[in-house]
Protein backbone atom coordinates (compact mmCIF):
# COMPACT_ATOMS: atom_id res chain seq x y z
CA UNK A 1 0.00 0.00 0.00
CA UNK A 2 1.47 3.19 -0.95
CA UNK A 3 1.66 6.33 1.46
CA UNK A 4 -0.88 9.05 0.96
CA UNK A 5 0.12 12.29 -0.49
CA UNK A 6 -1.79 13.64 2.61
CA UNK A 7 1.25 12.27 4.87
CA UNK A 8 3.54 14.85 3.04
CA UNK A 9 3.78 18.15 4.95
CA UNK A 10 3.86 20.15 1.45
CA UNK A 11 1.49 18.65 -0.48
CA UNK A 12 -0.76 19.22 2.25
CA UNK A 13 -0.58 22.55 2.19
CA UNK A 14 -0.66 23.21 -1.62
CA UNK A 15 -3.77 21.16 -1.22
CA UNK A 16 -5.46 22.87 1.95
CA UNK A 17 -4.61 26.16 -0.45
CA UNK A 18 -5.97 25.20 -3.53
CA UNK A 19 -9.17 24.04 -2.16
CA UNK A 20 -9.61 27.65 -0.35
CA UNK A 21 -8.84 29.19 -4.04
CA UNK A 22 -11.50 26.91 -5.20
CA UNK A 23 -14.15 27.58 -2.34
CA UNK A 24 -12.93 31.98 -3.03
CA UNK A 25 -13.51 31.13 -6.99
CA UNK A 26 -16.84 29.61 -6.56
CA UNK A 27 -17.86 32.62 -4.25
CA UNK A 28 -16.94 35.84 -5.63
CA UNK A 29 -18.35 33.92 -9.61
CA UNK A 30 -21.92 33.64 -7.98
CA UNK A 31 -21.46 37.30 -6.35
CA UNK A 32 -20.65 38.39 -9.84
CA UNK A 33 -23.92 37.33 -11.19
CA UNK A 34 -25.53 40.09 -8.36
CA UNK A 35 -27.12 37.58 -5.38
CA UNK A 36 -25.97 38.31 -2.43
CA UNK A 37 -23.03 37.97 -0.78
CA UNK A 38 -24.60 35.34 1.81
CA UNK A 39 -26.13 33.13 -0.68
CA UNK A 40 -23.17 33.30 -2.64
CA UNK A 41 -20.60 32.07 0.55
CA UNK A 42 -23.32 29.21 0.99
CA UNK A 43 -23.21 28.27 -2.66
CA UNK A 44 -19.32 28.06 -2.54
CA UNK A 45 -19.12 26.26 0.36
CA UNK A 46 -21.56 23.67 -0.30
CA UNK A 47 -20.09 23.00 -3.63
CA UNK A 48 -16.36 23.18 -2.45
CA UNK A 49 -17.19 20.58 0.55
CA UNK A 50 -18.94 18.30 -1.80
CA UNK A 51 -16.31 18.57 -4.14
CA UNK A 52 -13.94 18.02 -1.66
CA UNK A 53 -14.80 15.04 -0.51
CA UNK A 54 -14.96 13.87 -4.09
CA UNK A 55 -11.57 14.01 -4.18
CA UNK A 56 -10.87 12.55 -0.91
CA UNK A 57 -12.51 9.57 -1.87
CA UNK A 58 -10.91 9.06 -5.11
CA UNK A 59 -6.86 9.78 -3.29
CA UNK A 60 -8.08 7.08 -0.97
CA UNK A 61 -8.92 4.61 -3.39
CA UNK A 62 -6.31 5.13 -5.91
CA UNK A 63 -4.13 4.59 -2.68
CA UNK A 64 -5.25 0.69 -2.61
CA UNK A 65 -6.14 0.45 -6.26
CA UNK A 66 -3.99 2.29 -9.49
CA UNK A 67 -5.36 0.92 -12.72
CA UNK A 68 -2.59 0.34 -16.13
CA UNK A 69 -2.43 2.57 -18.16
CA UNK A 70 -4.49 0.43 -20.48
CA UNK A 71 -7.54 1.26 -18.70
CA UNK A 72 -6.84 4.98 -17.60
CA UNK A 73 -10.41 5.45 -19.62
CA UNK A 74 -11.87 4.00 -16.92
CA UNK A 75 -10.46 6.82 -14.56
CA UNK A 76 -12.88 9.11 -17.10
CA UNK A 77 -15.57 7.19 -16.21
CA UNK A 78 -15.54 7.11 -12.90
CA UNK A 79 -14.66 11.11 -12.62
CA UNK A 80 -18.08 11.41 -14.35
CA UNK A 81 -19.76 9.55 -12.27
CA UNK A 82 -18.84 11.18 -9.30
CA UNK A 83 -19.35 14.77 -10.83
CA UNK A 84 -22.75 13.15 -12.00
CA UNK A 85 -23.58 12.16 -8.09
CA UNK A 86 -21.52 15.83 -6.55
CA UNK A 87 -24.26 17.91 -9.15
CA UNK A 88 -27.09 16.00 -7.61
CA UNK A 89 -25.92 15.93 -3.99
CA UNK A 90 -25.00 20.01 -4.28
CA UNK A 91 -28.42 21.39 -6.01
CA UNK A 92 -30.31 19.26 -3.42
CA UNK A 93 -28.01 21.02 -0.75
CA UNK A 94 -28.20 24.27 -2.19
CA UNK A 95 -31.59 24.24 -2.88
CA UNK A 96 -32.85 23.26 0.75
CA UNK A 97 -30.48 26.02 2.01
CA UNK A 98 -30.83 28.66 0.34
CA UNK A 99 -35.04 27.78 -0.42
CA UNK A 100 -35.94 31.51 1.21
CA UNK A 101 -33.39 32.99 -1.61
CA UNK A 102 -36.25 33.92 -4.38
CA UNK A 103 -35.38 32.80 -7.99
CA UNK A 104 -32.05 30.91 -6.27
CA UNK A 105 -33.28 27.58 -7.35
CA UNK A 106 -34.16 28.52 -10.86
CA UNK A 107 -30.61 30.09 -10.69
CA UNK A 108 -29.06 26.33 -9.89
CA UNK A 109 -30.88 24.52 -12.57
CA UNK A 110 -29.28 27.07 -15.48
CA UNK A 111 -25.56 26.98 -13.66
CA UNK A 112 -25.75 22.76 -13.90
CA UNK A 113 -23.90 22.74 -17.05
CA UNK A 114 -21.16 25.07 -15.91
CA UNK A 115 -21.22 23.13 -12.72
CA UNK A 116 -20.90 20.13 -14.16
CA UNK A 117 -18.17 21.11 -16.38
CA UNK A 118 -16.19 23.11 -13.61
CA UNK A 119 -16.28 19.74 -10.87
CA UNK A 120 -15.39 17.55 -13.92
CA UNK A 121 -12.39 19.50 -14.64
CA UNK A 122 -11.60 19.51 -11.23
CA UNK A 123 -11.98 16.17 -10.21
CA UNK A 124 -10.19 15.19 -13.25
CA UNK A 125 -6.54 17.28 -12.29
CA UNK A 126 -6.76 15.90 -8.69
CA UNK A 127 -7.25 12.36 -10.55
CA UNK A 128 -4.56 12.74 -12.61
CA UNK A 129 -2.30 14.14 -9.78
CA UNK A 130 -2.81 11.69 -7.45
CA UNK A 131 -2.30 8.97 -10.58
CA UNK A 132 1.34 10.48 -11.11
CA UNK A 133 2.09 10.63 -7.50
CA UNK A 134 1.69 6.95 -6.79
CA UNK A 135 3.08 6.15 -10.17
CA UNK A 136 6.17 8.04 -9.16
CA UNK A 137 6.24 6.89 -5.59
CA UNK A 138 6.34 2.99 -7.42
CA UNK A 139 8.46 4.19 -9.41
CA UNK A 140 10.70 5.71 -6.18
CA UNK A 141 10.46 1.76 -4.58
CA UNK A 142 11.60 -0.04 -7.88
CA UNK A 143 14.45 1.95 -7.99
CA UNK A 144 15.17 1.36 -4.58
CA UNK A 145 14.44 -2.24 -5.04
CA UNK A 146 16.98 -2.15 -7.98
CA UNK A 147 19.50 -0.24 -6.08
CA UNK A 148 19.70 -2.95 -3.25
CA UNK A 149 19.61 -5.53 -5.79
CA UNK A 150 22.49 -4.45 -7.82
CA UNK A 151 24.46 -3.76 -4.57
CA UNK A 152 23.38 -7.04 -3.02
CA UNK A 153 25.39 -8.44 -6.82
CA UNK A 154 28.12 -6.63 -6.43
CA UNK A 155 29.07 -7.38 -3.02
CA UNK A 156 28.61 -10.94 -3.92
CA UNK A 157 30.93 -10.93 -6.38
CA UNK A 158 33.51 -8.60 -4.41
CA UNK A 159 33.29 -11.83 -2.09
CA UNK A 160 33.57 -14.26 -4.35
CA UNK A 161 36.99 -12.41 -5.70
CA UNK A 162 38.23 -12.11 -2.18
CA UNK A 163 37.44 -15.93 -1.92
CA UNK A 164 38.74 -16.90 -5.06
CA UNK A 165 42.32 -14.46 -3.94
CA UNK A 166 42.66 -16.78 -0.72
CA UNK A 167 43.09 -20.49 -1.80
CA UNK A 168 45.07 -19.33 -4.59
CA UNK A 169 47.75 -18.00 -2.28
CA UNK A 170 46.65 -20.75 0.28
CA UNK A 171 48.06 -23.68 -2.24
CA UNK A 172 51.14 -22.22 -2.87
CA UNK A 173 52.03 -21.43 0.55
CA UNK A 174 50.92 -25.22 1.65
CA UNK A 175 53.58 -26.39 -1.23
CA UNK A 176 56.28 -24.42 -0.21
CA UNK A 177 55.76 -25.68 3.72
CA UNK A 178 55.98 -29.00 2.41
CA UNK A 179 59.01 -28.58 0.49
CA UNK A 180 60.57 -27.25 3.45
CA UNK A 181 59.64 -29.85 5.95
CA UNK A 182 62.17 -32.41 4.94
CA UNK A 183 65.03 -29.91 4.32
CA UNK A 184 63.96 -27.22 6.39
CA UNK A 185 61.84 -27.80 9.42
CA UNK A 186 62.10 -24.69 11.09
CA UNK A 187 61.62 -22.56 8.28
CA UNK A 188 58.51 -24.68 7.53
CA UNK A 189 57.37 -24.29 10.90
CA UNK A 190 57.76 -20.73 10.98
CA UNK A 191 56.06 -20.76 7.53
CA UNK A 192 53.54 -22.01 9.09
CA UNK A 193 52.86 -19.87 12.13
CA UNK A 194 52.99 -16.95 9.69
CA UNK A 195 50.30 -18.01 7.40
CA UNK A 196 48.19 -18.58 10.61
CA UNK A 197 48.23 -14.77 11.73
CA UNK A 198 47.93 -14.05 7.79
CA UNK A 199 45.05 -16.00 7.54
CA UNK A 200 43.66 -14.44 10.92
CA UNK A 201 43.99 -10.97 9.53
CA UNK A 202 42.03 -11.84 6.64
CA UNK A 203 39.24 -12.96 8.24
CA UNK A 204 38.87 -9.65 10.69
CA UNK A 205 39.86 -7.79 7.55
CA UNK A 206 37.19 -8.61 5.25
CA UNK A 207 34.46 -7.28 7.32
CA UNK A 208 35.73 -3.89 6.54
CA UNK A 209 35.34 -2.50 2.96
CA UNK A 210 37.89 0.00 3.68
CA UNK A 211 41.09 0.44 5.31
CA UNK A 212 44.19 2.86 5.90
CA UNK A 213 47.13 2.41 3.53
CA UNK A 214 48.75 2.19 7.14
CA UNK A 215 46.93 -1.00 7.86
CA UNK A 216 46.95 -2.72 4.92
CA UNK A 217 50.91 -2.69 4.51
CA UNK A 218 51.20 -4.09 7.63
CA UNK A 219 48.99 -6.39 6.25
CA UNK A 220 51.16 -7.02 3.48
CA UNK A 221 54.14 -7.34 5.21
CA UNK A 222 52.68 -10.63 6.76
CA UNK A 223 52.49 -11.83 2.83
CA UNK A 224 55.89 -10.57 2.24
CA UNK A 225 57.55 -12.60 5.10
CA UNK A 226 55.65 -15.84 4.08
CA UNK A 227 57.22 -15.17 0.60
CA UNK A 228 60.64 -14.41 1.99
CA UNK A 229 60.81 -17.67 4.07
CA UNK A 230 60.37 -19.43 0.52
CA UNK A 231 62.31 -17.79 -1.61
CA UNK A 232 64.99 -16.74 0.85
CA UNK A 233 67.85 -14.07 -0.02
CA UNK A 234 65.98 -14.09 -3.33
CA UNK A 235 63.98 -11.66 -2.82
CA UNK A 236 63.84 -8.20 -0.94
CA UNK A 237 61.48 -5.19 -1.02
CA UNK A 238 61.67 -1.81 -0.52
CA UNK A 239 58.07 0.32 0.13
CA UNK A 240 58.47 4.13 -0.13
CA UNK A 241 55.59 6.07 1.46
CA UNK A 242 55.11 9.57 2.77
CA UNK A 243 53.46 10.70 6.10
CA UNK A 244 50.58 12.30 4.65
CA UNK A 245 49.47 8.88 2.63
CA UNK A 246 49.42 6.29 5.01
CA UNK A 247 46.13 7.81 6.04
CA UNK A 248 44.19 7.74 2.45
CA UNK A 249 41.69 5.07 2.23
CA UNK A 250 41.41 1.64 -0.07
CA UNK A 251 39.88 -1.51 -0.72
CA UNK A 252 41.03 -3.85 1.84
CA UNK A 253 43.00 -6.64 0.83
CA UNK A 254 43.81 -5.07 -2.50
CA UNK A 255 48.05 -5.06 -2.55
CA UNK A 256 48.19 -8.62 -1.92
CA UNK A 257 47.58 -9.89 -5.59
CA UNK A 258 49.21 -7.02 -7.11
CA UNK A 259 52.51 -7.78 -4.90
CA UNK A 260 52.13 -11.40 -5.73
CA UNK A 261 52.02 -10.68 -9.53
CA UNK A 262 55.30 -8.70 -9.30
CA UNK A 263 56.80 -11.73 -7.26
CA UNK A 264 55.67 -13.89 -10.04
CA UNK A 265 57.16 -12.36 -12.58
CA UNK A 266 59.86 -11.47 -10.98
CA UNK A 267 61.30 -14.14 -9.42
CA UNK A 268 59.75 -17.00 -10.93
CA UNK A 269 61.81 -16.59 -14.22
CA UNK A 270 64.71 -15.04 -12.97
CA UNK A 271 67.93 -16.14 -11.30
CA UNK A 272 69.89 -14.15 -8.66
CA UNK A 273 68.09 -11.38 -6.00
CA UNK A 274 65.03 -9.70 -7.09
CA UNK A 275 63.74 -6.16 -5.59
CA UNK A 276 60.63 -5.29 -5.25
CA UNK A 277 59.50 -2.07 -4.92
CA UNK A 278 56.35 -0.52 -3.41
CA UNK A 279 55.36 3.28 -3.76
CA UNK A 280 52.62 5.10 -2.53
CA UNK A 281 52.00 8.63 -3.66
CA UNK A 282 49.39 11.30 -3.96
CA UNK A 283 47.78 12.02 -7.51
CA UNK A 284 45.84 15.34 -7.52
CA UNK A 285 43.71 13.55 -4.01
CA UNK A 286 43.87 10.44 -5.00
CA UNK A 287 45.80 7.68 -3.55
CA UNK A 288 48.45 6.40 -6.54
CA UNK A 289 50.44 3.06 -5.85
CA UNK A 290 53.40 1.78 -7.83
CA UNK A 291 54.73 -2.02 -7.75
CA UNK A 292 57.74 -2.64 -10.07
CA UNK A 293 59.64 -5.65 -10.13
CA UNK A 294 62.07 -7.06 -12.63
CA UNK A 295 61.39 -9.44 -15.93
CA UNK A 296 63.01 -11.17 -18.08
CA UNK A 297 61.84 -10.84 -21.65
CA UNK A 298 62.82 -14.10 -22.72
CA UNK A 299 61.29 -16.34 -20.61
CA UNK A 300 58.49 -14.59 -18.75
CA UNK A 301 54.91 -12.92 -20.44
CA UNK A 302 54.95 -9.02 -19.26
CA UNK A 303 51.40 -8.73 -20.35
CA UNK A 304 50.08 -9.04 -16.17
CA UNK A 305 46.89 -10.36 -17.09
CA UNK A 306 46.73 -13.33 -15.05
CA UNK A 307 43.64 -13.60 -12.14
CA UNK A 308 45.55 -11.60 -9.89
CA UNK A 309 45.79 -8.64 -11.73
CA UNK A 310 42.03 -8.63 -13.21
CA UNK A 311 40.32 -9.58 -10.58
CA UNK A 312 42.02 -6.39 -8.99
CA UNK A 313 40.54 -4.52 -11.86
CA UNK A 314 37.09 -6.07 -12.19
CA UNK A 315 37.08 -5.04 -8.28
CA UNK A 316 37.90 -1.54 -8.51
CA UNK A 317 35.17 -0.77 -11.78
CA UNK A 318 32.65 -2.70 -9.19
CA UNK A 319 33.73 -0.34 -6.26
CA UNK A 320 34.19 3.04 -8.26
CA UNK A 321 32.78 1.90 -11.94
CA UNK A 322 35.32 3.11 -13.76
CA UNK A 323 37.77 1.11 -16.03
CA UNK A 324 40.94 2.77 -16.25
CA UNK A 325 42.05 2.71 -12.47
CA UNK A 326 45.07 -0.06 -12.66
CA UNK A 327 47.59 0.24 -15.67
CA UNK A 328 50.40 -1.71 -16.61
CA UNK A 329 53.43 -1.08 -18.82
CA UNK A 330 57.65 -1.84 -19.23
CA UNK A 331 60.16 0.06 -19.03
CA UNK A 332 63.66 -1.52 -20.22
CA UNK A 333 63.38 -5.05 -17.99
CA UNK A 334 60.99 -3.35 -15.41
CA UNK A 335 57.31 -4.11 -14.87
CA UNK A 336 54.99 -1.65 -13.82
CA UNK A 337 51.62 -2.03 -12.24
CA UNK A 338 50.12 1.34 -11.33
CA UNK A 339 46.74 1.61 -9.48
CA UNK A 340 45.06 4.73 -8.81
CA UNK A 341 42.35 4.94 -5.62
CA UNK A 342 39.91 7.91 -5.78
CA UNK A 343 39.33 9.06 -2.57
CA UNK A 344 36.05 11.03 -2.70
CA UNK A 345 33.05 9.45 -2.60
CA UNK A 346 34.09 6.65 -0.60
CA UNK A 347 31.52 4.36 1.10
CA UNK A 348 33.87 3.26 4.21
CA UNK A 349 30.21 2.43 5.93
CA UNK A 350 30.16 -0.77 3.96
Amino acid sequence: MSASPLSVTRFKIIFSISWLVVFLDSTLLVKWFAWPWKAAMVDGFISTVCLLLAALLIMNTLRYYTPRRERYFNLLIWCMCLTAIWVIITRWLIRLSLRNVGGYGEFVNDSIVIRSSIGLLLLGCVTLIIVLWYNWEEQQKYEARKRDADKLARDAELFKLRQQLQPHFLFNSLNSINALIGSRPEEARKMVQQLSDFLRGTIRKEERQWISLKEELQYLQLYLDIEKVRFGNRLSTLIETKEYTTQLKLPTLLLQPIVENAIKFGLYDTTGETLICIQASKQANDLLITVKNPFDPETSAPKGTGFGLSSVKRRLSLLFGRADLLSTQTEDHTFITKVLIPQTGLDTKE
